[in-house]
């Protein structure tokens, strides 16, 4: 198991993490950080969409909202 769990950091430490190791180097606080603003960026925009998509089936009412929907209830 534990050549296991070593495998696992090798794939992670030196490849999928490798990119931000060029990061770590700079000086320069807005390039370093550009990757954390673009993903910012993109999980904002996802959330947008995501709400407006809500919205818009909200605004069909094809859901029951009555109290007694499920038996249980």
């Amino acid at each position: 198991m534990k050549s296991f769990f070593e495998g696992i950091q090798d794939l992670f430490v030196n490849v999928l993490f490798a990119p931000y190791d060029m990061f770590r180097f700079m000086d320069n606080w807005w390039a370093s950080n550009t990757i954390n603003w673009l993903l910012a960026i993109i999980g904002c925009v996802a959330f947008v969409y995501w709400m407006l998509q809500l919205k818009a089936y909200n605004d069909n009412d094809e859901e029951d909202k009555s109290i007694s929907s499920h038996s249980y209830l």
